[in-house]
């Protein structure tokens, strides 16, 4: 009998060599493709910013910026009535929103979130770190709030999507695929913090979806 090998979850798991040197910063444009969750800049458990330059025309707006995930969990940067929103969508527990007081006025802006962890996580049972969520127009701050709780370990299914949320939504709020009506030029995702992760409890996750 030939011996078999019971490391796949953990050759799943194992960093590889990348071609690309490491970065912390990260720019899309709209009309590309998606982007999986492993080849995309990781924003869980981490402070890290969104940044998006766009061209508001007469009339309004509305569309999402930048997403990743889908219905079961993920989060989207976008607008909705012209305000600028981000939602977390908490494993399709619970949705953990921060909206704009005010809307984007017609012509060029920079829309920006902001999140920075406020405690530590509990990736063994579940939990990523809370954080508050700021939005800013042209920065200056519009809107804060608390999530109380963030995905721990990773996004899946559906990928990241630059100027639409495809596949099934990651908030209730719109309809798929929300293609952002303006123009959006670029979204660039700072990653300014030290990424946390716990390499057990990743791999009973990645255990419990086989």
């Amino acid at each position: 009998m030939l011996p078999l090998d019971g490391s796949a979850i953990q050759r799943l798991m194992a960093e590889r060599p990348q071609i690309a040197e490491p970065r912390s910063t990260y720019v899309y444009r709209p009309g590309t493709q998606t982007v999986p969750f492993f080849a995309g800049p990781r924003v869980l458990n981490r402070p890290h910013s969104i940044t998006a330059n766009v061209d508001v025309p007469d009339g309004g707006v509305e569309g999402a910026l930048l997403s990743q995930g889908s219905a079961v969990g993920g989060w989207s940067f976008y607008l909705l009535d012209g305000r600028p929103c981000y939602a977390h969508n908490y494993l399709r527990r619970s949705i953990h929103r921060v909206t704009s007081t005010e809307p984007v006025t017609a012509g060029r802006h920079e829309l920006r979130f902001e999140f920075e962890p406020t405690g530590e996580p509990d990736i063994a049972h579940g939990k990523g770190t809370p954080g508050r969520a700021q939005l800013y127009i042209d920065r200056r701050l519009v809107a804060q709030a608390d999530l109380p709780v963030t995905i721990p370990v990773m996004i899946i299914p559906g990928g990241l999507s630059c100027g639409a949320d495809r596949g099934s939504p990651v908030v209730p709020d719109y309809q798929a695929p929300f293609r952002f009506t303006g123009t959006l030029h670029t979204v660039t995702v700072d990653l300014s913090g030290e990424l946390i992760t716990d390499s057990e409890s990743e791999m009973r996750v990645a255990m419990a979806r086989q």
